[in-house]
């Protein structure tokens, strides 16, 4: 079970329940990833409220990879994730709130 003090998420994927946990790692990979050079343009970069369907691939990669979870992006570009862009989204956006401090 996710325990969001930790900044874990508990998602659904390809009908399969999986953590998520933006690790100092996997938020390093995203940096790199998206180029945003450190953790604050990581930030900005989100708090704009745009977010592409290629940042929601990156972010919930990151954080199932940050998790234990064995998954390349272009295996995750092709699951079925619960509640479909809408829930990619609700997922990442919780997934950074508690990474950040913020608890779901």
């Amino acid at each position: 079970m996710a325990n969001p003090q930790r900044g874990e998420v508990e998602a659904r994927f390809d009908g399969e329940c999986k953590t998520l946990c933006l690790t100092l790692g996997a938020l390093a990979e995203l940096e790199g990833r998206l180029q945003t050079g450190d953790l604050v343009g990581l930030a900005e970069r989100f708090s704009g409220g745009r977010i592409s369907a290629r940042d929601l691939t990156a972010i919930l990669g990151a954080g199932l990879r940050g998790a234990g979870n064995a998954i390349s992006d272009d295996d995750l570009a092709r699951m079925s994730i619960e509640g479909g862009l809408k829930g990619a989204a609700e997922i990442a956006a919780t997934l950074l709130r508690v990474t950040f401090g913020e608890t779901a």
